[in-house]
């Protein structure tokens, strides 16, 4: 066979070759073009993104982030090299070694796309930050491509290699509405980038190629195949050994989601929020300003956790009312499935507060999925709350059956149960308030406005305007101790009538002559209406005034002695500072600094200091009032408290409304005061059975067990101008027989001897 003449290709190669020509030419001349319209790099060469305003505790745990991206700002050095390994062996091997384009990436992905492989694209991480930052991802637009091309030359002739790392690391975007990878590592794992594993990392590091197609959040298994092909890949590169690619890939990973343990103070960051912006505008969603709260991680958590203890234990005391919806489940399994995640994706979890459908029910036993596609079988005691649901006899409305949306939550741990059983209930309609705070400083400690923000964002504690009940007695109590009134007054605790009304103590009991410091532990309605008769009610509205209460919102009638004004858990945390701060009022304070995305300081607040201007009432007078608020905190209506936490130095007062419209808890240890209320938004009674004592003081009690754990006991000492004296502490001028000797309807002589321990006295005017 002959050869074939090599002139026969002279000419089609000649023409090949100019057509390369041209086209470099071309390209030569559109670069010269186009190259010095490109945009300037000033945003990257002095890269300052947008960073979120974030919330912190004192003790720098997150409280709030808020902002259109989140985003963490790392330099290269503290970003794991770990992270870095993972991302590159899938995005870009070569990184350090090729220029702006890897030209060996391009022939790869070529030939890649011919056999159908698609783990590595021909993008280099240049191109792939000149794309995010200047340009969009569409794929079809060869114009584009070529000024992207340029952009990156233009980059990396700008920055060095380990900069255009450590910004793309910073600001690509990988989905739950997180930028860069340190944002991401919390958004998806609640952990800072230094603590992820290989497997976690690989996770993340497989995201920037499509973050929506491999999001973990939205499509787990998707995502998981994806973190496999990454750590094939840092196998393949050597970033790992084998048997590190191996423990990768049988590592079960985590990924955050609502149901899991976090801080709650959504309601404190909410208040911070608001007064960053007032004070910075909008300008402070992207400054990345860093607020640093006097808030207590740890007893804001139990502040959190009790309330809502409490809140579902008055749960499930009443009538169980039915499931929150219904879905139609098919027969098909994998039908069932998808319809159960539909149906929940409207019910989401709240906290430990699980939504779930049921599957099957029955009188005895339940069977219901959770969202996590858990399944759950409740029996016995977990049936308890919605029996009157699982009836035959059940409404329509009201019963539990196969495609019923429940709420499910565990019960106390027990040896059969270690992670505690699960129970069918109901989320609370009541709601409730905790606010705490250092007296002496107003620096508040915790803040829970109620039992859901996401559901709720009405604040509580500051806006919430309620009748205080018998939490407001001793403001009475305190004015009257002024005119005269001592710890051993003698009170007729007897039925009375004023006009057409007629104060009725709780239960309709009555025991005769009392003296006041037991008037005030029993919280006798009648004993502190006759007070307040005495001292005349003007006096006590004015009195409330010094302790911060509105004045105004107080009525000028006798009802005032059982708290039917209108008052806030804020309002109430200042009054009961005084009795604990020796009558000064504290001032709450929550923002203890501020700094900006540099670390520059921008505020700080000022240390507390002795403010006389906030004094309301005398030193003594604050400490008569202590010792019968101690009283009722030992062995009054709020004996509980001692009680459970074993410590003589609380003090504090329940407070119950007519019908238990509201429930409260006032109370303090001389270092820390706490206030908590339950009611209905649109007010109604709690129940028969309901109080101060039996729903407010356990919130406290939970706090007050964490807040007080290594704190000394400190029982406040008498001031100048007081002085034993019988039952109690009185002031120097009213000792003996100067003091106030009797309240009342002028009963037998021998009555009030038997009440008072000492001599009897004539009826107050």
């Amino acid at each position: 066979m002959s050869p074939i003449p090599l002139q026969r290709f002279k000419k089609p190669l000649m023409i090949a070759g100019g057509l390369v020509a041209s086209l470099l030419l071309l390209a030569a001349i559109a670069a010269a073009l186009i190259y010095p319209t490109l945009p300037d790099l000033s945003e990257l060469t002095d890269y300052h993104p947008k960073l979120p305003l974030r919330v912190y505790t004192s003790d720098e745990v997150l409280m709030g982030e808020y902002g259109a991206e989140r985003r963490d700002y790392l330099p290269l050095a503290q970003i794991p090299k770990r992270m870095q390994d993972a991302l590159l062996s899938t995005e870009d091997a070569n990184f350090y070694e090729h220029g702006a384009i890897s030209y060996v990436g391009v022939l790869r992905a070529a030939l890649n796309n011919l056999v159908g492989r698609h783990l590595q694209g021909a993008s280099t991480i240049t191109q792939q930050l000149a794309r995010d930052a200047y340009l969009t991802k569409h794929k079809g637009d060869y114009a584009r491509k070529f000024v992207e091309v340029l952009l990156s030359y233009k980059i990396e002739s700008e920055l060095p290699k380990q900069k255009i790392l450590e910004i793309y690391m910073n600001q690509i975007y990988l989905g739950q509405r997180a930028y860069g990878f340190s944002a991401a590592a919390r958004a998806y794992f609640g952990k800072p980038l230094a603590a992820l594993s290989i497997a976690e990392s690989a996770m993340l590091a497989g995201l920037p190629q499509n973050p929506n197609f491999a999001n973990p959040v939205v499509n787990f298994a998707r995502a998981t195949k994806r973190q496999h092909e990454v750590i094939a890949r840092m196998l393949e590169t050597g970033a790992i050994t084998a048997a590190e690619a191996d423990a990768a890939r049988a590592e079960k990973l985590h990924i955050r989601s609502a149901s899991d343990v976090r801080l709650h103070a959504e309601y404190a960051a909410e208040m911070v929020r608001q007064a960053i912006v007032a004070q910075y505008g909008d300008s402070s969603y992207a400054r990345g300003l860093k607020v640093y709260t006097s808030v207590v991680s740890a007893e804001q958590d139990a502040a959190y956790r009790g309330l809502r203890r409490a809140l579902m234990d008055l749960e499930r005391r009443k009538a169980y009312r039915g499931p929150e919806g219904r879905v139609d489940l098919p027969g098909d399994a994998d039908e069932e499935d998808a319809a159960i995640a539909q149906a929940l994706a409207d019910h989401p979890d709240n906290d430990d507060l699980r939504a779930a459908v049921v599957t099957a029910a029955s009188p005895t036993k339940v069977v219901a999925s959770l969202q996590t596609g858990e399944e759950l079988t409740i029996t016995g005691d977990g049936l308890a709350g919605a029996r009157n649901a699982l009836s035959a006899k059940a409404r329509d409305d009201v019963r539990i059956e196969r495609g019923a949306i429940i709420r499910v939550q565990r019960g106390a741990p027990t040896k059969a149960a270690p992670q505690g059983a699960w129970l069918i209930t109901q989320a609370p309609e009541a709601e409730g308030a905790f606010v705490a705070m250092e007296p002496a400083s107003g620096r508040v400690h915790a803040l829970v406005g109620g039992f859901d923000f996401a559901r709720n964002q009405f604040n509580h504690v500051t806006q919430a305007w309620r009748q205080p009940g018998s939490s407001f007695k001793p403001i009475v109590y305190s004015a009257a101790l002024e005119q005269g009134l001592t710890p051993n007054t003698i009170v007729d605790d007897a039925p009375i009538t004023i006009g057409e009304w007629s104060p009725k103590n709780y239960e309709d009991t009555y025991d005769g002559p009392l003296p006041v410091h037991r008037g005030l532990a029993l919280s006798k309605n009648v004993v502190t209406v006759r007070v307040l008769q005495w001292l005349g009610v003007e006096k006590a509205r004015d009195w409330a005034a010094h302790f911060g209460v509105d004045a105004s919102k107080q009525p000028d009638n006798l009802t005032l002695a059982l708290g039917s004004g209108s008052v806030t858990p804020l309002q109430m945390l200042g009054a009961y500072s005084v009795f604990a701060n020796g009558g000064v009022r504290g001032t709450p304070v929550l923002i203890q600094r501020v700094v900006d995305g540099d670390g520059k300081l921008l505020f700080e607040a000022r240390p507390a200091a002795a403010d006389e201007s906030q004094r309301a009432i005398s030193p003594r007078n604050a400490f008569v009032m202590d010792t019968l608020l101690q009283e009722v905190a030992r062995s009054g209506t709020a004996a509980r408290s001692q009680a459970t936490l074993h410590r003589p130095d609380l003090y504090g007062k329940t407070g119950t409304t007519n019908d238990s419209v509201d429930a409260w808890f006032c109370g303090f240890q001389p270092s820390l005061v706490g206030v908590a209320w339950i009611g209905y938004d649109q007010p109604r009674g709690l129940g028969d059975r309901e109080s101060g004592g039996g729903l407010a003081l356990p919130v406290w009690i939970d706090y007050m067990s964490v807040a007080l754990k290594n704190v000394p006991v400190q029982e406040i000492q008498p001031p100048d101008g007081v002085v034993a004296d019988g039952e109690g502490w009185v002031f120097d001028e009213f000792a003996g027989s100067n003091g106030l000797r009797y309240i009342g309807d002028a009963p037998p002589a021998a009555a009030s001897d038997a009440a008072s321990g000492s001599a009897s006295g004539a009826s107050a005017p």
